[in-house]
């Protein structure tokens, strides 16, 4: 496994993926039932902008750093700013948050953490960052296995995240099926799939095999900074949530045509609808 998020971190597929988590933490955390998080993909947690992966490409410059800047933000995405800003209290922006480090902040002390990070060096890095909160378990194993392991889990709530580096041909249906073990194993989990904006003919299989699940319902929520047949690089990204809590569906309605304003690139768009609707009881 050669992928290393340093190189990608607080770009515009990062303040999506990480506002979403952000969203569904908070209204999860509304009830004071205790919730697993599971992340397979975890990365480091923490980034330093400034450090030599990130300075070589800049993606972030183009990411978070545009909302640094930004008046005007829609409220639902304070509480994912807020944390980039409490990173960073001298005013300027140099650290990013990773998914574990938005879950670790997000939660609360009856919440567990489960974080895995099968890169070697990132795994170290991973169990350093988060060796001061006692409620967090790291592994180090093939992430695909995480739903089978873990799920399901003591708590009755049990969020997971499914990020991987989408290296593999088949890591397409690799997440397909997570999803689909996830709902199997713990039906009413939450379970977030990212996924890449490429190729279209790819993300339309893609879609059918989401719907294929079994998940009780399943919105998708995808924002692009380029033209979605734009044949070279990443033209945005996607997030399907099964089982999301109540109130996203509007907040993201809410925010997404912002962030697709404010993230532009060439040409920026957005998406939010369902794969998988609620069947009525």
């Amino acid at each position: 496994m050669n992928y290393r998020h340093a190189f990608h971190a607080g770009n515009h597929a990062d303040v999506l993926k990480h506002f979403i988590l952000s969203r569904v933490l908070g209204l999860l955390g509304r009830k004071e039932t205790p919730l697993a998080y599971l992340d397979s993909h975890s990365g480091l947690g923490l980034y330093d902008l400034m450090g030599d992966q990130a300075t070589r490409t800049g993606e972030w410059r183009e990411g978070i750093a545009r909302l640094w800047a930004a008046f005007d933000v829609p409220a639902p995405l304070t509480s994912y700013l807020d944390i980039v800003r409490d990173m960073n209290p001298d005013g300027e922006l140099r650290f990013y948050p990773g998914s574990p480090e938005v879950a670790r902040r997000l939660t609360r002390p009856q919440d567990r953490l489960l974080f895995n990070e099968w890169h070697p060096d990132d795994g170290q890095l991973l169990k350093a960052n988060m060796a001061q909160d006692r409620r967090t378990v790291i592994h180090q194993r093939d992430g695909w296995l995480l739903p089978k392991a873990l799920l399901p889990t003591q708590e009755k709530r049990a969020v997971l995240l499914v990020d991987p580096p989408f290296e593999q041909a088949d890591d397409w249906t690799r997440c397909a099926l997570a999803l689909k073990e996830s709902i199997g194993r713990m039906r009413q989990s939450v379970a977030m799939i990212w996924y890449p904006i490429k190729d279209q003919r790819q993300l339309k299989r893609f879609y059918q095999e989401l719907q294929k699940s079994g998940a009780p319902k399943l919105l998708r929520a995808e924002l692009s900074v380029h033209p979605v047949d734009n044949p070279i690089g990443l033209n945005g990204s996607g997030m399907a949530i099964a089982n999301p809590p109540w109130g996203l569906e509007e907040e993201l309605r809410q925010v997404l045509p912002w962030l697709a304003k404010q993230l532009c690139q060439s040409q920026s768009g957005w998406r939010l609808d369902w794969l998988i609707e609620e069947r009525p009881a």
